[in-house]
This record gives C-alpha cells, sequence and structure tokens, in this order.
C-alpha cells in the first residue's frame, strides 16, 4: 500500500528565514503569535537562521520592543516560559516603525530586513510578511511591499505574505481586494490565514474520516440525517463593538471559519493531503451549495441580537447598550442556517449552521446525526427523547475531544436500550501544553504548505454563498431586534428552523477524559 506525506509532518525545522509582522504592537501579536512562535522554539520546529522585524506605527526601539515582548510573554505564553530559550529568541527579535502609506517606511524595513539576515547569517532571501492589521490597510501594504521590491524572490528564495481575516466585506470587496494584491503577488505567495484550521480536532477530521475504515463507508446521505456545526460565545462584543457593528455574525464566523469546517465535513478523499488536493476537493463542496434565493433566505436563515441577561450569575447589557454600537443596531450577533450541499454523497442531507454572541455555553462543536435503523426491535419508539439516533459529536472548544453515542442494552431482567457516549478527549493523552491554534499555520507556511490556507476560489465561493443573505437582511431590516436574552441559545426561530424536518439543535456535553492504560 502507498503512503501518503502526511498534512503536517513536522519532521524539520521550518525554512531559515526573516518573519516580518506588521501591527507588531497590537493584541494579535502578543496574544497569539508571539506565544506561537515561543510554542515552536520549544518544539524545534523554528529554524536556526531566523529573526522576527515588528513593524507598526507606534514609536519604538530595538530595545523597547525585546522588553515589551518579555512582558507580553509572561501574560500569555501557553506552557512555562524557559529563559534560556526566550532569551536566545528574544535577541532575534527587531523593530521598526512608521505610516503604512509611505514608501519610507517600507525602504527602511527593506533596510532592517538585509541587516538582520547579516546579522543573523540567514541564507537566501526567505522573508515571510503577516499582516496582522486592520483589513483596510491589507491592500495598501502589499501594494507598499511590491513597489520597494520586497515581495521579488531572489532566486532559490522565497517571499510570503500571511492575510488574516476578513478577506474583503462582501463579494464585490473580496474581488476588487484580491485584484489588488495579485498585482504584487502570485496566488502561491499569498496565505489567506483562518486560525480554525489550526485547531487540533479541526485537523483531526480528516484523519478520523480518512484514516479510519469503519465511518467513511458511512459518511453519505444513506446514512447520515443531518449536519450541525455550533460556534457559540457566552462573550458579548466586548471592546470590539466598533469593528463588529460593522460586521456582524456572518461576516465574522460563518462565511470564513465554518463554512471551512463544513468543506472539510463534506469533501470527497483527496488523492493527496498537502498540497493542492485538499483544496480541490474543499471548494467543490463549496461550488455545491447552491446560493440562497430571497424566499430561501427568508425560509431557511434566522438572525439575532442579543438583549440583557445573565451570564454566570451576572447581568450584562444588551447589544445596543455595548460600547461604540448604535443604539438602533440592526447588526446580527446570531444567525442560524439550513444550507444543501447539492451532490452525489449529500442530497437531501440538511446542514445546520448557528453561531452567537452572549448565548448559554462557549462550545465549538460539529455533530454528525445518523439515520435510525429500519426496523425498531426494542421498543425504542416508547423512549424517542431519551433514545437518540446514534450521533458522532467533534468537540472543538473549549474541550477538544470526540463522542460516538451508540444504544446498549441498560443491565437488568428487561431489555431497556440506553444511550450510552463512547468518549475520547484530547487530555486523555496526558496533560498537554495549550496551543493557540497559530503554531501549525506559521509553521506551514515556513515549510510551504498550504492545505490549511484559503486559495482565492474557496474565499470567492464562500462570498457567493452568504452576499444574497447579507443582500437580504440590508434590504428588510430586522424589525424585532433584540430577540433574544443573554445566557439563553438564540431565537426561538432557530429551534423551528431544525424543528421543519423534525431535528433538535444538539447542546454542548463535554467528552469526559479518561485513564488509559499502557
Amino acid at each position: 500500500m502507498s503512503s501518503l506525506k502526511p498534512l503536517t509532518g513536522h519532521e524539520r525545522p521550518g525554512d531559515p528565514c526573516v518573519i516580518v509582522i506588521f501591527g507588531a504592537s497590537g493584541d494579535l501579536t502578543k496574544r497569539k503569535l508571539l506565544p506561537a512562535l515561543y510554542n515552536l522554539k520549544e518544539l524545534n520546529l523554528l529554524p536556526e537562521h531566523i529573526a522576527v522585524v515588528g513593524c507598526a506605527v507606534t514609536e519604538g526601539t530595538d530595545e523597547s520592543f525585546r522588553e515589551q515582548l518579555t512582558r507580553d510573554i509572561k501574560e500569555f505564553a501557553t506552557r512555562p516560559v524557559d529563559l534560556a530559550q526566550w532569551e536566545e529568541f528574544c535577541k532575534r527579535c527587531y523593530y521598526t516603525s512608521g505610516d503604512f502609506n509611505s514608501a519610507d517606511t517600507f525602504t527602511r524595513l527593506s533596510e532592517k530586513i538585509d541587516a538582520v539576515r547579516k546579522a543573523w547569517e540567514i541564507p537566501g532571501g526567505n522573508v515571510l510578511f503577516y499582516l496582522a492589521i486592520t483589513p483596510t490597510l491589507f491592500g495598501k501594504v502589499v501594494d507598499q511591499l511590491g513597489a520597494a521590491n520586497l515581495t521579488r524572490e531572489p532566486q532559490g528564495a522565497w517571499r510570503r505574505v500571511i492575510i488574516e481575516k476578513p478577506f474583503g466585506r462582501d463579494l464585490d470587496s473580496a474581488r476588487e481586494l484580491n485584484a489588488q494584491i495579485t498585482k504584487s503577488l502570485r496566488e502561491d505567495q499569498i496565505y489567506r490565514i483562518d486560525h480554525y484550521l489550526g485547531k487540533e480536532t479541526v485537523q483531526n477530521i480528516m484523519v478520523f474520516r480518512f484514516g479510519n475504515s469503519i465511518f467513511e463507508p458511512t459518511w453519505n446521505r444513506r446514512y447520515i440525517e443531518y449536519v450541525q456545526i455550533t460556534v457559540a460565545e457566552e462573550l458579548g462584543v466586548e471592546l470590539r463593538g466598533g469593528y463588529y457593528d460593522h460586521s456582524g455574525v456572518l461576516r465574522d464566523m460563518v462565511q470564513n471559519h465554518m463554512l471551512s469546517v463544513l468543506s472539510l465535513i463534506a469533501m470527497e478523499a483527496p488523492s493527496s493531503i498537502t498540497g493542492e488536493s485538499v483544496r480541490n476537493e474543499k471548494v467543490k463542496v463549496l461550488e455545491a451549495i447552491r446560493p440562497m434565493t430571497p424566499e430561501d433566505v427568508i425560509a431557511n436563515t434566522v438572525r439575532g441580537q442579543y438583549g440583557g441577561g445573565m451570564i454566570d450569575g451576572k447581568e450584562v447589557v444588551s447589544y445596543r447598550d455595548e460600547p461604540n454600537v448604535n443604539p438602533k443596531s440592526n447588526t446580527e450577533t446570531f444567525v442560524s442556517m439550513k444550507l444543501k450541499v447539492e451532490n452525489w454523497r449529500w442530497a437531501d442531507v440538511p446542514f445546520y449552521l448557528r453561531s452567537g454572541k452572549r448565548l448559554a455555553q462557549r462550545a465549538t462543536q460539529v455533530v454528525i446525526g445518523f439515520r435510525r435503523t429500519p426496523l425498531r426491535l426494542f421498543g425504542e419508539d416508547l423512549q424517542r427523547e431519551t433514545v437518540k439516533p446514534n450521533r458522532l459529536v467533534l468537540h472543538i472548544q473549549p474541550e477538544e475531544g470526540i463522542t460516538f453515542d451508540i444504544h446498549a442494552k441498560q443491565p437488568g431482567p428487561k431489555i431497556q436500550v440506553v444511550g450510552v457516549p463512547l468518549d475520547f478527549n484530547y487530555k486523555d493523552f496526558g496533560e498537554q501544553n495549550a496551543a493557540t491554534g497559530y503554531e501549525t499555520l506559521l509553521y506551514d507556511c515556513m515549510i510551504g504548505e498550504s492545505s490549511l490556507f484559503h486559495r482565492y476560489d474557496s474565499v470567492d465561493t464562500s462570498w457567493q454563498i452568504c452576499n444574497p443573505i447579507l443582500d437580504v437582511w440590508g434590504a428588510l431590516p430586522a424589525r424585532d431586534f433584540p430577540n433574544y436574552e443573554s445566557g439563553t441559545w438564540g431565537p426561538e426561530a432557530s429551534d423551528r428552523l431544525v424543528a421543519q424536518e423534525g431535528h433538535q439543535w444538539h447542546y454542548y456535553k463535554p467528552p469526559t477524559p479518561h485513564a488509559i492504560s499502557t
């Protein structure tokens, strides 16, 4: 039997390179990117010849930047910080500041990159640019990189750009942005990041599906009745009201994260799990989702906005009372919808998506609902409320694991069928140092592995799915906002949406860790 190269084998450290982080003084850098780079250092996956250059508008020096990084890593590291390891990494960190609209900033950045390469004897000209900045600056920064010849690849070297979400606000703006950045970059130089794809359980979807022969034969419309994907948050918009009020949950969660997970669940087996094969199959899934008509949007989507309520015993305010939010805002903080993947494997199987803020629990999970057995031999009809059909639950956060609900006989003289969960929890492997979700993505970019990043055609197709919904919602402002209380599971209309086909939302229950004997 032939073997395929692992998706992220981590066989070797990343390629020697300079990592340039635009927005180095921001939250994403200190909370996610810095801890992820340190974790890669601890795992011996950073190259020996590497340096980091932070670039931001805030004034600063190399020394002040290192001091700030040291304070930040103590607060946000996901593992104990080894002082010697940190000092070795920190002395390779540099800083330059300036206006991203000024060509002079990029001239000085180019000079800084050259100086850092010489200082640390970094061979070739590999540079990874990370745009941890406001989306309105993505195109401008790439234009400036191109004008400064920083996107031009020296012979035998690479230049790559990681772009954070959101990639556009709608279909037209996404196409405009892509046209702008491809003036300076080839598609294979662009790495559109989705940190959800760096989570262990999300990566495990492919292994679970294609590495276990017992599941793939049943992974189709004949055996699966529905699929649910939930991303629920207890938090409100916090201090992001200014951004969120111009975004909403459909743009913030569905267009990127949730459709990415859906495509992994529904995709056909790729010919390889590296390079373009995975991305080709994911795009095919999105292309099979028919964009909704206005009538479909009204019938198959639910939007909501949270009012006041109680979270963990504390009273919280409504969305419209949050800082920097329009007191008459029509921005949705909750969405649920029913999508159909119109291909041979999934015809007539509803895919339910649900995401919202200020919900009852924090939970991200995928539920695969299997069809009931054709003949109920054990009186299950009397227990329809207590004995559910077999379900497979992929827990993504806060606990990562897998639960498979089966049926078994309860001990005793009578035949009484009960549901029994078979659980796997990542904690079963023992205590794991928490990751940020960015480690694998940064490493993959350093070795040129693009499977976990969005190609533009997938971005375009996902906007084609979401754009009709945005258009209808923009034309018909919600009249009942706020329409769900904080601390609940969203509007009642969301329950009615899944009840139309006899289904119910699955509510979060974390998998139980077990002791593994060796």
